[in-house]
């Protein structure tokens, strides 16, 4: 396939252009998707609104005029009479169309109309009326320097001699009358009607998902042939005393999780597992007796975090339960001296468990005996980030957590090659956050409820969408209001710009109560626990998804304290109305994938585990069942040889040489 420069219309510029929205090959412009479409009908000259977007059949009654201004910038004027009506019409920078816009002459303008002035602003201009009733405006992701207009014109170039590989076996594309790919991708481009855009959708949405469910049906096969792990012999007995001692009883899904991960490390398969459970449901304790197993077995263990503040609460917490046990902290703000003794400890197997942050996975850091690696929060850290660690022992074993419930169906689907443990029942004494919905004008109602709380001494979260914006609420314009609000409280300021140790500092000082009320962005979404924290107020609620809305939530509760979380937003808003009604977190992931998609759920932003063009997941489950069935067909009857295309698609994704 040719290179980009020499499509028409790119030059360098373009390219750099270009190159900002990941367009980097011909592929990447060509499958450069529609992110919506318009459909706007032909419009009735009689019943025209003001603003209303419009397809309008006219004839030219006056000779075009020109106005030129700026650089390369024109305006081009005239009227039409569109059915005994006179308008107006305006477009920009189309003067080279003046020799075809004659008086009498037939034409069809789409734009916007301006009823004040009897004017249409024109996006087109179509000069022969054999138009669809209908016309289908595809609207692109733009940067600077390029509209949609521009792409769509190179994505039609790019169209007219390149071809996509198609990895559809012919038997299935025959199996469901398919569309041919490059037609569907021109339709898509170019919709000429409503029908033969969905079929041009749904048969490149099928191959997308189908490639994709193919790769996770190869590493499920790929996991059960050639994933021999050690038998590590765990001491079951010791486990169970353990168990009893604890001062407090684990739930039955605690204890299910803990029986699935030991069966695990005792078979001879290496364990590929993720323990999902919500926020405050005891996935910590669950992974601390796997890691307890395993070292008592004569094997190290090693627990990544995504931030300091984390990996330091976790070393806290596993160094009051397992005082007999040699454990280290290693993150990025210890200094060069201490790493090097922890670094040459480790080789001494003279550590059992290390605990850290991505500093875990530094070339320097080597392991004597590495038998299991815990991945706190997985979906923050990157797919080479999780393998960087995985690699530095011989075949150790995964156990990943996450405090993100995913719908058990589309877990199973999306981490095909991971088995799943999940803690559903919360443990026993665990009070139920209230949770209160109030608009703008009950602010009054809030701080007074603050008040409240701050005489009790006990910490606020006030959680702000923006750090900057005046018009909005922002952290910055928040900070002056509490302060102003609270005069005798200590007030902190918390946000992603911040330097990761002034982050640090700040949520420190919170930790010790130093600041009575912090004042973030959604940074402090990830599981810090500040038992005194008993409210978290969330301005501008409807802002944020469910899930996140969830998880700041779980900030606060820590505790046996009553606590409080109030949502700040339009009442009518569906997400407030269901997160005021229900503190499950499975039951709001389950309405957050129909609400928005796959998208925050799953973490594809921050992992980059899964970037799909044109599918998506929560519309298209059932086309997503239906590859995955099909696949595994593929797979038993198909020989992968035959399948050239496939096998080097497969092969250079998977990085495996066996597909």
């Amino acid at each position: 396939m040719s290179d980009l420069e020499n499509i028409k219309g790119i030059g360098p510029k373009t390219l750099s252009y270009l190159n900002k929205i990941n367009i980097n090959t011909i592929e990447d412009l060509i499958t450069h998707f529609p992110y919506k479409y318009e459909v706007l009908k032909r419009s009735d000259v009689e019943s025209l609104n003001d603003n209303d977007k419009i397809i309008i059949d006219g004839i030219v009654e006056t000779i075009p005029i020109i106005f030129r201004f700026k650089k390369n910038m024109n305006k081009m004027q005239f009227s039409i009479n569109a059915n005994g009506k006179l308008l107006k019409v305006n477009i920009f920078n189309r003067a080279f169309l003046k020799p075809n816009i004659t008086i009498s002459k037939k034409v069809v303008i789409i734009g916007k109309y301006d009823k004040k002035n009897n004017l249409i602003i024109a996006s087109d201009i179509i000069l022969n009326s054999d138009l669809n009733d209908i016309k289908i405006i595809p609207f692109y992701r733009t940067t600077e320097n390029l509209n949609k207009k521009t792409i769509h014109n190179l994505i039609n170039n790019a169209l007219e001699n390149n071809k996509l590989i198609d990895y559809i076996p012919n038997y299935i594309s025959s199996k469901y009358s398919f569309i041919e790919k490059n037609i569907s991708l021109y339709n898509v481009h170019n919709p000429k009607d409503i029908n033969s855009l969905k079929q041009s959708m749904l048969r490149l949405k099928y191959e997308e998902l189908f490639m994709f469910m193919l790769k996770i049906n190869i590493l499920k096969d790929k996991k059960s042939n050639y994933t021999k792990g050690y038998n590590r012999n765990i001491n079951i007995n010791f486990i169970n005393d353990f168990i009893s001692n604890l001062p407090f009883e684990l739930t039955i899904d605690q204890k299910k999780c803990i029986n699935e991960i030991i069966n695990d490390l005792n078979s001879d398969n290496r364990m590929n597992r993720l323990l999902q459970g919500d926020v405050g449901s005891g996935k910590t304790i669950v992974a601390l007796i796997a890691i307890l197993g395993m070292i008592t077995s004569g094997f190290q263990c090693a627990l990544m975090a995504p931030t300091e503040i984390l990996a330091n609460q976790h070393y806290e917490t596993f160094k009051k339960i397992l005082k007999d046990t040699k454990i280290e902290l290693l993150t990025g703000s210890i200094n060069k001296k201490k790493k090097e003794e922890i670094n040459k400890k480790l080789l001494n197997n003279e550590i059992d468990l290390i605990i850290g942050t991505h500093a875990l996975i530094e070339d320097n850091v080597l392991f004597n005996n590495l038998g299991l690696i815990v991945t706190d929060e997985q979906h923050r850290f990157g797919v080479n980030q999780r393998n960087n660690l995985k690699n530095k022992g011989l075949m150790p074993d995964i156990l990943y957590m996450s405090a993100t419930p995913i719908p058990r169906t589309y877990a199973l689907t999306i981490y095909g090659d991971m088995d799943i443990s999940t803690i559903k029942t919360m443990p026993t004494g665990r009070k139920k956050i209230n949770t209160i919905v109030k608009n703008e004008t009950e602010i009054k109602d809030v701080l007074y409820m603050i008040k409240n709380e701050l005489d009790l001494n006990h910490q606020i979260y006030v959680v702000a969408p923006l750090i900057e914006d005046e018009n909005n609420d922002s952290v910055t314009k928040l900070v002056r209001q509490y302060s102003l609000a609270f005069k005798k409280y200590n007030i902190g300021m918390l946000h992603g710009k911040m330097k990761p140790k002034e982050k640090d500092d700040v949520m420190y000082k919170f930790i010790n109560k130093q600041i009575d009320i912090l004042i973030s962005t959604t940074v402090i979404e990830v599981g810090v626990d500040v038992k005194n924290a008993t409210m978290i107020v969330i301005h501008n609620a409807e802002l944020f998804g469910l899930s996140t809305l969830h998880q700041l939530r779980g900030r606060v509760g820590r505790n046996n304290l009553d606590s409080y979380c109030i949502l700040i937003g339009n009442k009518n808003n569906k997400r407030l109305k269901i997160l005021s009604s229900t503190n499950d977190g499975f039951k709001i992931s389950e309405e957050d994938f129909m609400l928005r998609g796959s998208g925050d759920i799953f973490g594809i932003r921050q992992s980059g585990d899964m970037n799909f063009k044109i599918a998506d997941l929560k519309k298209d489950y059932k086309i997503l069942l239906q590859a995955s069935n099909d696949s595994k067909e593929f797979l038993r009857k198909e020989n992968l040889d035959n399948y050239i295309y496939i096998k080097k698609d497969l092969s250079k994704s998977l990085e495996i040489s066996d597909v």
